[in-house]
């Protein structure tokens, strides 16, 4: 038992990587039997490693098709972005950041860099120095669940290397004020993109059926 576990804990950390980086489109199947054959694991630990996301709404279960990526509605994208920045907000605002010492050189994020790896960063920064686990677990969890919509509407957002700059040097320099309004910026910016993005999503799923 203890065997299954650690490899079900394995396939479980690999799976959300794979998550995260994209490797998955929002809407698509996965397979337990080609992660079984992936993993050279039978398929009960990757059936507890799934289901296991699936409980922390990574992966939704859909009975009679299996598990998926989930896509998400208009009405549901809209309440996940708004979620995200009010749980941010309320980072900002109980959080330990005044105490923190402003750093004098803000990192510039580029073009080459990995602009969804940086993001899921700052934020999960954001809300792990309000030293709140409640907070933190709600930030990573919203994250994690965006991870995929990032990566997969990348092309649709312009110039977010710049924005995620400007929210990291607002971040770095501790100016709390003008990193809530850049935080308010950032997901209004996205609200107002949810259909587009819904409808680019759908699109990009039909083609991979």
């Amino acid at each position: 038992m203890d065997a299954i576990h650690s490899k079900s804990a394995f396939v479980y950390g690999e799976v959300r990587r794979a998550l995260q980086s994209g490797r998955y489109a929002p809407g698509q199947r996965i397979d337990p039997s080609r992660l079984a054959q992936e993993f050279h694991t039978s398929p009960t630990p990757v059936r507890l490693a799934l289901y296991r996301l699936v409980g922390e709404g990574l992966i939704a279960d859909h009975a009679r098709s299996g598990l998926h990526v989930p896509l998400l509605t208009e009405v549901a994208l809209r309440d996940l972005y708004d979620w995200m920045e009010r749980l941010l907000l309320m980072a900002c605002d109980i959080g330990v950041v005044p105490t923190l010492r402003p750093i004098a050189e803000p990192e510039i994020v580029s073009a080459d860099d990995d602009v969804v790896k940086l993001t899921w960063q700052l934020f999960d920064a954001i809300a792990r120095a309000t030293t709140h686990w409640s907070l933190h677990h709600a930030v990573k969890r919203a994250n994690d669940r965006l991870a995929p919509i990032r990566r997969a509407k990348k092309e649709l957002i312009e110039h977010a290397d710049e924005e995620l700059s400007q929210l990291d040097r607002h971040w770095r320099m501790r100016d709390i004020p003008r990193l809530k309004s850049a935080l308010r910026d950032y997901h209004e910016r996205r609200k107002q993109l949810v259909p587009t993005i819904v409808a680019a999503l759908s699109g990009r799923i039909d083609y991979l059926h």
